[in-house]
């Protein structure tokens, strides 16, 4: 074989190429960079989710005392019940009654009541007062609450107001909240 009819590196390589060695490796590093995206962000999502909502697995001690961490927003939050059905809480101190928004109520198979006129933060506001038989946080439930059903609120947060937490002791410590059942009477 004279020089020129010698294969040189070149076309080894390219011959390499077509004959699926490389584009096998490629498509293996390919879907390793695809698996590593997936996984940061899944890792990302979650962390934003437990940042956000941080009480997401309720911590409660053996006598039903309820311990919340402070969300990256400043709020409390819990998982609960209304009804038996599971709810997002904001605790809300500022609340006179327990708020759902509409669209939870109506999934809730709540009706609406009698029209009332709702104080705000952002001003006036119409809702429909509406009985709860039980609201469960933790390992305390309030049966026969009232509640309001406000127009405009977020989807999936209920304000959990003063009328069910006036049955707890609350204490904050740091970024740290702990409820406690009040003995009977004290609420």
């Amino acid at each position: 074989m004279n020089r020129q009819n010698r294969p040189n590196r070149h076309d080894r390589l390219n011959h390499i190429g077509r004959s699926g060695f490389a584009s096998g490796n490629t498509r293996l590093i390919a879907v390793g960079w695809v698996l590593l995206l997936g996984a940061l962000f899944w890792f990302f999502l979650d962390w934003g989710e437990r940042e956000s909502h941080p009480n997401r697995n309720l911590k409660v001690t053996g006598s039903s005392e309820i311990v919340l961490a402070r969300s990256r927003d400043g709020h409390y939050y819990a998982d609960g019940e209304i009804n038996g059905r599971p709810v997002k809480f904001m605790l809300d101190t500022g609340a006179t009654q327990i708020a759902l928004p509409r669209i939870l109520a109506n999934s809730l198979g709540l009706a609406p009541g009698t029209p009332v006129t709702l104080q705000t933060a952002a001003g006036p506001a119409i809702g429909y007062a509406v009985r709860l038989a039980s609201v469960r946080l933790g390992g305390v439930e309030i049966t026969d609450l009232g509640a309001v059903v406000a127009e405009g609120m977020q989807e999936s947060t209920v304000l959990l107001g003063m009328n069910f937490l006036r049955h707890l002791e609350m204490t904050q410590r740091g970024n740290q909240l702990t409820l406690r059942p009040l003995a009977a009477g004290g609420g």
